[in-house]
């Protein structure tokens, strides 16, 4: 069952990505902001490792995040194509991703018109110190950077330089109020991509919006936002999370 609400500026809407990909309108958003599953559950696993022991809410056993390899590329091919159809051309597309895995997003999201552009990653300052007796510590993530039919988009770089890089602390437990995911990204790396890729009145669309961090952040920087969630828990705290002095609901079908 697909059902949503309207908090302000934003559209949220509990059920498969996909499906809804298939019903928004044509060249509609602006930019897409997502932190898709990165396949890397039975992985990790297998790994010798004692992050379960050390980390509450770990990923690897949250159940979403362990398909069979074939299924998660097929998730990924499905996605680019409805995707496709839904940005507008120029779009800017952001993806976080394991660099495991970045050489087969961006072969697929290349068969359906998205220009790769850069792969940057998110260094966090303050990462859990796990295993560091045994290899170096896991302190970044990957993100993706593409365009869709051409080969730039919204840049507010100002002349200034940016490098491919972000760097901030994990997300603060103040951002985790109302529920905790286990991928939650801090409120400052996602703002950093908003600000620079998209402009006031834009649409951000996140697919795989979690705990809602993409939709705060798009909202205290004046953009218009959709979000989707399959999760019920994670749907509920990012309805918290953005109808802080909201308004009125209204259900679609």
């Amino acid at each position: 069952m697909q059902y949503g609400e309207h908090i302000q500026d934003c559209e949220l809407i509990h059920g498969d990505c996909i499906e809804t990909l298939s019903q928004l309108d044509s060249e509609s958003v602006d930019l897409v902001l997502t932190d898709p599953p990165y396949n890397l559950g039975q992985f990790m696993k297998g790994r010798y490792t004692n992050l379960h022991k050390m980390r509450e809410n770990y990923f690897g056993a949250a159940g979403w995040d362990d398909a069979a390899p074939h299924e998660w590329e097929l998730l990924m091919q499905h996605y680019f194509q409805e995707l496709a159809n839904v940005v507008v051309p120029g779009a800017n597309v952001i993806v976080f991703m394991a660099v495991l895995k970045v050489e087969t997003v961006v072969k697929i999201a290349e068969e359906y018109g998205f220009y790769y552009k850069t792969t940057g990653v998110w260094h966090k300052t303050n990462p859990m110190p796990r295993n560091m007796n045994l290899h170096f510590v896991n302190s970044t993530e990957s993100w993706i950077h593409f365009t869709y039919k051409k080969k730039r988009g919204t840049f507010n770089n100002d002349n200034s330089m940016y490098h491919d890089f972000v760097e901030s602390s994990v997300t603060p437990s103040s951002e985790k109020r109302f529920g905790k995911h286990p991928t939650q990204k801090p409120l400052v790396v996602l703002k950093h991509f908003i600000s620079l890729l998209s402009n006031p009145g834009d649409l951000v669309l996140d697919p795989f919006m979690g705990s809602g961090s993409t939709g705060v952040a798009a909202l205290d920087l004046g953009r218009r936002f959709i979000g989707v969630e399959l999760d019920q828990k994670y749907y509920d705290i990012a309805k918290s999370r953005m109808s802080q002095g909201a308004g009125l609901w209204s259900t679609m079908d």
